[in-house]
């Protein structure tokens, strides 16, 4: 294997953004990284949201200029990104192109096949992440740039702003709970974005065997870590707005739990409740709709909170805010019984022993987020040299 470089184009780094500039993309950026893609043939990892801020989809842009892409790599929820979650996803051809659509998803293997990697020299990496450690696209990009450095293969990844890159909250993942659902040794909120996160993950020699990749960034310019960057397109099926993406936070654990987070309704992650919660006015009934075709409690009534009504200010002012699992929790009155499973899928999400043992224990949510605090001082001290934006 040869050793790799990791190479960062880093000409605007120290610019801030200013209110009145508008953010531009890494894959609006095409002089600098169309040149790089001259060199062999390109495969891409993205799906619907590897859009310019024109509205023109990268993969028809990288056509546009005569690149020889021969393979498109789709994650979770698909290229067009309309499959449920966790759903398996097959391999395809994009029929607006006719390029290979090679799925990543469900095969079973972290790696694609070799017969996939003998299709390109470089990867070109343009996909909007949501910067949650439990969110699957990062973990994606992580085995794709461990293929790439087994391979010896060039990647350039187009960065995009992370729409809850402003705040570092939850515990550190114990890898004992590495999963599909929690890649690497980060908060659940890590506050980066993929580009820096791909740097972090080189230069932590957190691939396999200390590999690493060679890695080109093209980063944004006027974005900063304390930029509210508002998505143009929702990045999956269930996080169908910017609330939802803000809530993500603090709700996502009751997929580990008894209780539903709203999928099957038209604003999943922003209400919670079940059937046998008491006490609540609000109620919500989950219907077999695209992108939840069979969601928990499905054609059943259930009783709970709407969260539809907070302000974008309030949900930032709380970053995660376990008071809606302490609630449902206490409401239940089910001790072990809350979880599904024994409580393992929830472990994965929150990634740490601790908070399911407190939520046992009677702790309230403001003694459990206490705990975590040290993890998140020290993630932001470690993850500094990798930041390519003013925090």
């Amino acid at each position: 294997m040869r050793h790799c470089i990791t190479i960062v184009i880093s000409l605007l780094l120290a610019i801030s953004c200013s209110g009145e500039k508008s953010v531009i993309l890494g894959d609006d950026r095409t002089d600098l990284y169309i040149p790089l893609l001259q060199e062999g043939r390109v495969a891409i990892f993205s799906n619907h949201t590897g859009i310019l801020t024109s509205g023109e989809h990268v993969l028809d842009v990288v056509l546009s200029h005569g690149i020889n892409v021969t393979a498109i790599f789709s994650p979770e929820h698909g290229f067009r990104g309309d499959a449920d979650a966790g759903e398996h996803v097959g391999s395809s051809v994009d029929p607006s192109t006719g390029v290979p659509i090679l799925s990543l998803y469900g095969t079973g293997s972290h790696l694609p096949s070799a017969e996939s990697m003998d299709t390109f020299d470089i990867l070109l990496i343009d996909i909007q992440d949501v910067g949650l450690r439990y969110y699957t696209y990062y973990i994606t990009m992580c085995n794709l740039l461990d293929a790439c450095s087994i391979y010896g293969k060039k990647v350039v990844l187009l960065d995009r702003p992370n729409p809850n890159g402003f705040y570092v909250d939850g515990p550190i993942l114990d890898m004992k709970y590495k999963s599909g659902v929690g890649g690497l040794p980060i908060p659940i909120v890590h506050g980066m974005t993929l580009g820096e996160l791909a740097l972090m993950v080189n230069g932590e020699g957190w691939l396999p065997e200390g590999r690493k990749a060679d890695i080109t960034v093209i980063p944004c310019e006027n974005y900063t870590h304390s930029t509210r960057y508002e998505l143009p397109v929702a990045p999956s099926p269930n996080l169908k707005d910017m609330r939802a993406i803000y809530l993500y936070a603090s709700t996502c654990y009751f997929e580990g739990a008894k209780v539903s987070l709203g999928r099957g309704t038209d604003h999943p992650f922003e209400m919670y409740g079940a059937p046998g919660m008491t006490g609540y006015d609000f109620s919500f009934t989950p219907q077999s709709l695209p992108g939840a075709k069979n969601p928990p409690f499905l054609n059943e009534e259930c009783h709970g909170v709407d969260l539809r009504g907070l302000s974008y200010e309030d949900i930032w002012r709380e970053g995660i805010n376990l008071s809606y699992v302490v609630d449902a929790f206490q409401n239940l009155d089910e001790g072990e019984n809350f979880f599904l499973g024994g409580g393992r899928f929830f472990r994965l999400l929150t990634g740490v022993d601790y908070v399911y043992d407190m939520l046992l224990d009677g702790a309230s949510a403001a003694e459990i987020e206490a705990r975590w605090q040290d993890d998140v001082a020290a993630f932001k001290q470690q993850r500094r040299p990798y930041l390519l934006y003013k925090e």
